[in-house]
């Protein structure tokens, strides 16, 4: 009897809270379906988004097929400023020459202030525009407040190059402390700094081109290159990394990032090369570099080797076992030794 009252009091309870138990199973009936509703529609809503990806990802593929084939439109640097650091030698100041044949004013950076004047006044001796400035790039409070006052003198600056480097050859175990440090903080961390000065007119102007010098010793580790493997390493990722970084801020972003790998470069840096086959791995002398990188700067390429094979070499090298690869590259025998003796 005291279960029966229970249950009829719990009955009661229940009409209180919702008038009929009928009106309240249908909102349960409604509230399923309303779900089920919900969960189609995210089901259709996916299911188009992964026929857009398909699309949008062979309409890429199809259109980078195509774009081998086709002449590419090259910048017109003309009037505009390119600024390049290490323009007192090698392929620095070969860019700096260039460019200003191409009509550039040419803003040189360098330690070695006799070497940069010189890159000023060959340029200026063609009839080209240049100015030079000694600077430590290392040197972080020097580089920031010299940035300002080129910004200052100059306005924009449209191409910024970070090409200043150094190779010390031997084994990581020859290294010294110092060494490494500075190797990483010219080759790497010079380039944060150099970024971080230019880069802000850029994204407000949405235009402008970085170019960072890597090597193809960012693309292969070498023997007798180990820190100087990591700091270019190092170059391609942070590169990477940015360009990811201003896409996702801005979709429409225009400002231009250039990763360049050259493979040994007659300059001096690289004192004893050794190739087994000359014909097929001679030193690049710099002109036919810099001529190289001015063009993939000019047609807005994300990465370029010199030669541009090697950075197809390398991917497909990425698919081979590891030991097979290693086969063909004693076979090849090709590297720097080192420059202890």
């Amino acid at each position: 009897m005291q279960k029966e009252e229970y249950l009829g009091q719990a009955e009661r309870s229940a009409v209180r809270r919702c008038p009929t138990l009928k009106f309240c199973a249908g909102n349960n009936a409604n509230g399923t379906s309303a779900t089920n509703s919900s969960d189609i529609y995210n089901i259709v809503l996916l299911v188009v988004d992964i026929v857009l990806l398909l699309v949008k990802f062979w309409l890429a593929i199809v259109e980078s097929i195509v774009g081998l084939f086709q002449t590419k439109v090259q910048e017109n640097v003309s009037g505009k400023f390119v600024l390049i650091t290490g323009a007192g030698h090698g392929m620095g100041k070969q860019m700096a020459l260039q460019y200003a044949a191409l009509g550039a004013t040419v803003i040189c950076w360098d330690v070695n202030e006799q070497t940069n004047n010189q890159t000023v006044k060959d340029i200026k001796q063609k009839g080209g525009k240049a100015f030079g400035y000694v600077c430590n790039v290392t040197k972080r409070e020097e580089l920031i407040e010299l940035a300002q006052k080129v910004r200052k003198e100059h306005g924009f600056i449209h191409v910024v190059v970070n090409n200043a480097g150094i190779m010390p050859c031997h084994t990581l175990l020859e290294h010294t402390e110092n060494e490494i440090r500075l190797m990483y903080d010219i080759n790497v961390i010079s380039h944060f700094w150099m970024i971080q000065s230019f880069l802000p007119d850029m994204i407000e102007r949405n235009e402008g081109s970085i170019v960072a010098l890597s090597s193809c010793a960012g693309l292969f580790g070498l023997i007798n290159l180990v820190p100087y493997c990591g700091t270019k390493f190092a170059v391609r990722g942070y590169m990477a990394a940015l360009a990811e970084e201003l896409r996702q801020k801005n979709p429409q972003n225009n400002v231009k990032l250039t990763t360049i790998y050259p493979y040994m470069i007659d300059t001096g840096l690289c004192k004893n090369p050794r190739y087994r086959f000359p014909s097929l791995f001679q030193l690049i002398s710099p002109d036919v570099a810099a001529a190289s990188i001015i063009q993939a700067q000019r047609e807005g390429l994300e990465e370029a080797a010199i030669p541009r094979s090697y950075l197809a070499l390398e991917k497909i090298g990425r698919l081979v076992p590891r030991k097979a690869m290693r086969l063909v590259n004693d076979f090849v025998d090709t590297g720097v030794d080192t420059d202890k003796h």
